[in-house]
């Protein structure tokens, strides 16, 4: 039987995971990427000197990205120069006149803890030993699966926590958080990661605790070089083993035979025949554009009741000196938080703007790495959470300018950096409207899908067409959800379903060529 052969959509994350797992494993894989460089939402914008990162920024779960590699034949300490942040992050608040410092020792963290709310320090570790245990207990059975063995839940091992999981799904992050601290400024630095997954901690189910032991269990970790350097690295692993990527080649069709099966695609007028289409663009847009109604699974109607992620005002900042009041990472929290995300999620009387005071993050990476600034500057990398809606503007808009120039105000003020909008030498925004144009995301969405419960795990669109014989999926909308980290794994649940592994936990070793009577998953 001849070599297999797969065409993947999209040049993000999920794509060239999707791409070069599928080539490890031996089959013949090309890769279409629209823009002219891959990385998707991770894309890098290089001017004057400044090398920004234009998405991701948090290098979260180091284990998932361990293991990618591992499947590669590779590792992470091969392919990335990763180095530990300490401090970690700091966190300030509005009007505490604040500066919190996580930082890599947990006894200190703990310390921090107690020294503004007593007995905080030992609910702290509490906390972290509730979301280590549902972390690990998330990664060995629910992350890595496609829910296609229902009998793998019945062990005794997830019995034995079947309790806590349904109290963790019905109790939301905030609420929980609650059971251990009471100040304010301590559940915010518990509740934060929930912007990660695209949701709000009032709204988030309690489970993702478990991203407070990635953060400060594991630790805060950089790749040297900036975020785009792990997507260099994946998409240099990929071409290693023979995925012939071709940027600047949008897909308009794909092409779906009389018996429901992918053939293949279309691409500048011209068909590409493929055993395996794995659509890892947008899903709401591979869905709705690129497929024939009556072949869709998730048709638009199906989005008209999902609660899109935010979206996001970006602000890619060059600035003249150095800023000793930030950070690699610094997190701006306003005193009404609910009333934030409220104004995030389109609670807020009707509001779909910039909301002014912001919660917000900051990332200077040129506080570790030298080489994503010139000598005696600075790269900012703001992202505000706002509204999931292209309506609010984008790039260029005078409106978006002039909020974008608020937000720079606000940053200046509580981070105690009077001259800072003086200092600007270089200034790029983007926002939802952006998103869409350059993502085709929808909603203009940043993230995702949001993870709330309706949202989360099985209940997200899985990795599989139902109405398309051998088209896949992988991506932030997807199974198992938002991040790169997620990302990763969505791919290898691709892997999983063209081999029929109907495992729950990471695929063990490294992959090898499958025989030609092994993709059981090919229709």
């Amino acid at each position: 039987m001849s070599q297999k052969t797969a065409v993947v959509i999209g040049g993000g994350i999920a794509g060239l995971a999707s791409a070069a797992l599928l080539a490890k494993a031996g089959m013949k894989v090309t890769l279409f990427e629209a823009r002219e460089k891959v990385g998707g939402r991770a894309y890098v914008w290089e001017k004057d000197g400044f090398k920004f990162d234009m998405g991701p920024s948090w290098y979260l779960m180091p284990d998932a990205f361990d293991q990618f590699f591992k499947l590669m034949g590779t590792t992470s300490a091969k392919e990335l120069n990763l180095v530990r942040l300490d401090p970690a992050y700091q966190t300030r608040n509005e009007g505490k006149n604040d500066k919190l410092m996580i930082v890599e020792d947990l006894a200190k963290n703990k310390e921090l803890f107690e020294s503004i709310e007593p007995g905080s320090g030992k609910k702290l570790q509490e906390y972290l030993d509730s979301s280590k245990d549902t972390y690990e207990l998330s990664i060995k059975h629910f992350l890595y699966t496609n829910f296609q063995n229902i009998s793998n839940f019945t062990n005794k091992e997830v019995l034995s926590r079947a309790v806590t999981f349904a109290k963790h799904l019905v109790t939301s992050l905030y609420d929980f958080s609650g059971k251990y601290v009471k100040d304010e400024r301590l559940k915010k630095i518990l509740n934060f990661p929930a912007v990660f997954l695209g949701a709000s901690p009032y709204d988030t189910p309690s489970m993702y605790h478990l991203m407070t032991h990635v953060d400060l269990n594991v630790g805060v970790y950089y790749p040297m070089g900036g975020l785009y350097s792990v997507i260099e690295a994946i998409e240099r692993v990929a071409k290693q083993h023979g995925v012939n990527i071709k940027t600047g080649s949008p897909v308009s069709k794909i092409e779906v035979n009389s018996q429901g099966l992918a053939t293949g695609v279309v691409v500048g007028g011209a068909t590409i025949a493929a055993d395996v289409v794995v659509g890892t663009a947008d899903l709401h847009h591979v869905e709705t554009k690129l497929i024939a109604p009556k072949y869709q699974t998730f048709p638009e109607k199906f989005w008209s009741n999902k609660v899109p992620g935010p979206s996001a005002m970006l602000l890619y900042l060059g600035v003249k000196g150095k800023i000793p009041q930030l950070d690699h990472h610094t997190l701006l929290y306003t005193e009404n938080w609910s009333k934030n995300f409220a104004e995030v999620f389109h609670k807020a009387d009707g509001k779909r703007q910039v909301p002014s005071p912001a919660s917000l993050y900051i990332c200077a990476p040129s506080k570790t790495d030298d080489s994503v600034a010139p000598a005696g500057f600075e790269n900012l990398f703001v992202l505000v959470p706002i509204a999931a809606d292209p309506s609010i503007g984008g790039s260029g808009d005078e409106k978006f300018e002039k909020a974008a120039d608020e937000i720079i105000k606000q940053i200046s003020e509580w981070c105690e950096i009077p001259d800072l909008a003086e200092r600007i030498v270089l200034k790029r925004t983007y926002g939802p409207r952006d998103f869409v144009n350059e993502l085709n995301a929808w909603s203009g969405t940043a993230l995702g899908m949001a993870h709330t419960l309706q949202q989360s795990a099985f209940f997200r669109p899985k990795n599989r067409s139902k109405k398309i014989k051998n088209l896949f999926y992988a991506g932030h909308n997807t199974i198992p959800g938002i991040g790169l980290p997620m990302c990763l794994i969505g791919a290898e649940l691709v892997y999983k379903y063209l081999v029929d592994d109907r495992s729950n936990g990471p695929i063990e070793g490294e992959l090898s060529p499958v025989p030609a009577d092994g993709w059981k998953g090919l229709k």
